[in-house]
Order: C-alpha cells, then structure tokens, then sequence
C-alpha cells in the first residue's frame, strides 16, 4: 500500500495546479491521473484558453489578478497578452472594472472596427489590455513537470475507483491503493461519480460543447473577445490552428465516459452563422470542429471546498482555466491547514439548488 501526506485525483489543470503548489511547499504529494499525459478527454487540452480579468464581481476580478501574477511568474510562454474586448450587453462592466481596480476603455463601435476589422461591432465596446491566451497544453504539462522536479510524483494511466474515508483516505486503483492524511479531488466531469455519497455536491451538469477553429482571412490581429447576448459568444486566436470561436454553454448533457466526439449538426450551424454575421475577418466555411466539455453548477460559481479530509475542486462551468494557478494555491491551502475556505466557493450553498 502506498502512502503520502496528500494524494490529489485527477491530472487536468485544475489537479496539476494543486500538485505543483504542494510540492513547492515540499508536501508528499502524488498525482494520479486516470488516462496518458496529453489527453483530450476532459476539459484541459487545446493550445488555446482566454485569459481575462474581466468580470462584473469584484470577487473574480481579484482572483484573476492574483492568477495573472502567477502565470507570468510560471514564465514558459504560457501567456500571451493580446488585450481583450467585450461587447454587446456591456451595462455596468467598466464601472464595475474601474471599482475593482483594472479599468479599461470604452470604445466606439467605428473605433472597435477599426482597430480589429475582424470583428463587428454595433455598439460601444470595453477594452482591456490584460486579457490574452493561454496554452493549455503546455500549462498542464508544465505544472506535472515542475511537480516532479519539487519531489512530487505523478502518475498516468491509474483511474481511480474509490475513496475509502475513515482515519486517513484509502484511495483505491487498479493495481494499488495509497493511503493519505488529505486528498484533493479535481476530477472535472467524473465529479459525481467518484464523490457521489461522501460530500453534498451541488447539482453538476456535464455538458459537450462545440467550438470551432475558423481559417483567418488576413493577418489581422485579433484581440480575444466575448460578445456579451443571450447564448455569449467567445473567441480568440489559437495560432497555427485559426481563430476559435464557441457559444459559451448550452450543449447536450453527457456521460464522459460515453460521449460520441463528433460534431452536433445543429450547433455547429448556429456558429457559422454566427461567424457569418460577425466575424467579417474568418471565413465561416472553412473550419475545424472542436469537441469539448463543461462541468457547471447551478449559479456558475465554482465548488473550491473541504468536507473531512476530502477537498474538492469541481464545476469550473466553462470560465475555470484562466484562474488555474491560484485555485491551485486555494486548494493547498485547504489540503495542508483547517482554515475554512471562501464561503462563496464552498460545498453547502443552498442557493445552488439542492
């Protein structure tokens, strides 16, 4: 039987994040995480994710600021600040940006076009300079990578199969079972699965969404953006693959372990016609599809608590990457104190629905 202070499940971004900061603070830490290194079965793969700290909740403003300096102190071309845009319903926003302490500007839509005439605009737009990309993929690899450096170890290809709480967590695998002090649970959208019966998760709800990468039709530049409608709309480039683009949420509910991959018909029509109308800068027939996932709680905030010696990281709802290294330093925290977390995050909020 293997033993260590903290075994953390679960090897996506969210789960690399908290192996890294654990190691750094040089806590017996191993990672487990079920499938090969690189793979595009969850919610953490791709070379491309905004960065933003672009939020109408003081709360999220901060917590990106304190993600941001993280990112660039992780160096490793992980970030790139293109700046950033939000138009459509943007009531409130620079207000709220200003009151926060990360105020942008307001743009014309004539000065928004011509600016980035990849883009259309039919009201005023908020931009802000911080916001940017992220690569995704050399993220998670680089968090594993500088976690074994620190003395950590990470394991690929080990699916967990059960949690057995008593005086310390038996965390059984196919072919061994560890015994720790705490474990951090990030699994993403085998959440309920694995967690079901040991903490009072909210309601999650496993969707597969549909963005695409859509051909550029210059070199224009293209700053990440979020077109703020009903059924938002985000985008960005992703370099060497085209400018992706997605409707945020709203796709079919899931297994993940059952789910099919392949394009939904009706949706990958809605986001060329959707790129038709407004993104004069892409050509809308000439794209690849994206298959990916969401894992959301009820009112979209995410689930960053404790329950015993079980600490869980779950229903990032679709906004979770950009906040990666410091929902890494939150979880820690709670995996090596019995200091409470942020009650906005926690387990037990009856507005959620339960």
């Amino acid at each position: 039987m293997g033993e260590a202070d903290v075994v953390v499940v679960g090897g996506g971004a969210m789960g690399s994040a908290v192996a890294w900061q654990l190691a750094s603070r040089g806590v017996e830490v191993v990672l487990l995480e079920r499938f090969a290194r690189g793979h595009a079965f969850g919610a953490s793969h791709g070379a491309s994710r905004i960065f933003r700290l672009v939020y109408p909740d003081p709360v999220y403003v901060r917590f990106a600021a304190e993600a941001l300096a993280l990112w660039r102190d992780l160096g490793g071309g992980l970030l790139t600040e293109t700046g950033g845009v939000d138009h459509g319903d943007t009531a409130g926003l620079p207000e709220a940006m200003a009151a926060a302490g990360a105020p942008g500007e307001v743009l014309t839509a004539g000065a928004a076009r011509e600016r980035w005439p990849g883009l259309r605009f039919d009201g005023d737009v908020f931009f802000h300079p911080r916001s940017g990309r992220l690569h995704a993929d050399r993220a998670v690899g680089l968090l594993q990578d500088l976690t074994t450096a620190l003395g950590g170890e990470v394991r690929y290809g080990t699916p967990v199969r059960e949690l057995r709480v008593g005086d310390r967590v038996e965390v059984v695998t196919e072919r061994e079972t560890f015994r720790a002090r705490r474990v951090v649970v990030a699994v993403g959208a085998w959440s309920a699965k694995l967690l079901g019966g040991l903490v009072p998760l909210p309601p999650l709800t496993v969707t597969q969404e549909q963005p695409a990468h859509f051909a550029p039709v210059d070199g224009t530049d293209w700053p990440a953006f979020i077109h703020r409608r009903p059924g938002a709309v985000y985008g960005l480039a992703t370099p060497g693959e085209g400018i992706k683009v997605g409707a945020h949420g709203g796709g079919p509910v899931v297994d993940p372990d059952a789910r099919d991959f392949r394009p939904e018909p009706g949706r990958l029509a809605a986001l060329r016609r959707y790129a038709r109308e407004w993104l004069p800068g892409v050509d809308p027939d000439d794209f690849a599809p994206i298959s990916c996932t969401y894992t959301s709680t009820p009112d979209a905030d995410f689930v960053l608590d404790r329950h015993g010696p079980l600490v869980v990281a779950a229903g990032f709802s679709g906004h979770g990457f950009k906040f990666v290294p410091a929902v890494g330093r939150v979880l820690a925290d709670l995996a090596t104190s019995d200091a409470g977390g942020d009650r906005r995050f926690a387990l037990d909020i009856p507005a959620r629905g339960r």
